[in-house]
């Protein structure tokens, strides 16, 4: 049985216990009380497993989005526009989709207990760096979604890299990225030219400076494809219906590793 159906079921919902567990819980309609018929050992809910984790990751990541993008006084239409692509690349079905929307709005009220979930959500993934990163990329996706980085929206990023132990200098790599690729959306591939925006957005993309050797190149290129590896990443506790984003995040990354050793081979 998937994360999903264990969840649906009410025990997913009751082991995750906590802010996470009760938001999931309450909006599946399940009482999690100590009466629970599915609270019984061997479900495989034990801190840790693969189906807990992704229960949590699914409740932070749309719970917490809806936050960030309520951070600055109002959610812009680009902000519901991302959590909604979020929704579809996930392919989620008619009741995981209702979830998914119900906790990004649920993030956006003023009683959201933020620091509460990123302490459960950092347990809960148990020092997973790779998933913790996964984590945050989505976020700052959110908080960049209208291209404007603003400070309210950037103050909470930093709390709640604060909150997971994660190193501001990754975060400010991560944004490089991030708006590396925000640019190449806008670009696309609507011809064989390319730009120098295009190749700086490239550089960003992989968090390198055009300065940087070929093998620092190389090197970054690597990192960036093993650390968004969709297997390794659905093995931490990625939910298996972001695979779509991590492949996604792999065909970017090798791109711009492409564009710029393409370009690198003209100038020599």
């Amino acid at each position: 049985m998937s994360w999903w159906g264990k969840l649906a079921g009410g025990g997913l919902g009751f082991a995750l216990g906590g802010p996470l567990g009760a938001m999931i819980g309450a909006m599946l309609g399940h009482q999690l009380d100590k009466s629970s018929d599915n609270r019984q050992e061997g479900f495989g809910f034990d801190l840790g497993s693969q189906e807990r984790t992704q229960a949590a990751f699914f409740t932070a990541t749309f719970s917490v989005m809806g936050h960030i993008a309520k951070a600055d006084g109002q959610v812009s239409p680009q902000e519901i526009q991302l959590a909604e692509q979020v929704i579809s690349q996930m392919r989620l079905n008619k009741s995981q989709r209702k979830i998914a929307v119900a906790l990004f709005n649920q993030g956006k009220e003023d009683g959201f207990m933020l620091d509460e979930v990123l302490e459960q959500f950092r347990r809960e993934c148990l020092g997973k760096t790779t998933l913790i990163q996964m984590f945050i990329e989505i976020q700052l996706q959110a908080a960049y979604a209208d291209g404007i980085k603003d400070p309210a929206e950037e103050r909470v990023l930093h709390h709640i890299c604060n909150v997971l132990g994660y190193p501001h200098a990754w975060l400010e790599q991560l944004e490089s990225i991030t708006f590396g690729q925000q640019r190449q959306y806008r670009h696309g591939d609507r011809s064989a030219f390319v730009s120098p925006e295009e190749i700086e957005n490239a550089y960003g993309i992989l968090g390198v400076e055009p300065q940087a050797s070929e093998a620092e190149i190389k090197r970054a290129y690597r990192r960036l494809m093993s650390q968004h590896h969709p297997d390794k990443l659905i093995s931490k506790g990625l939910p298996e219906e972001m695979i779509d984003i991590a492949t996604e995040k792999t065909q970017e990354i090798r791109k711009a590793y492409d564009m710029i050793k393409e370009q690198r081979k003209k100038l020599h």
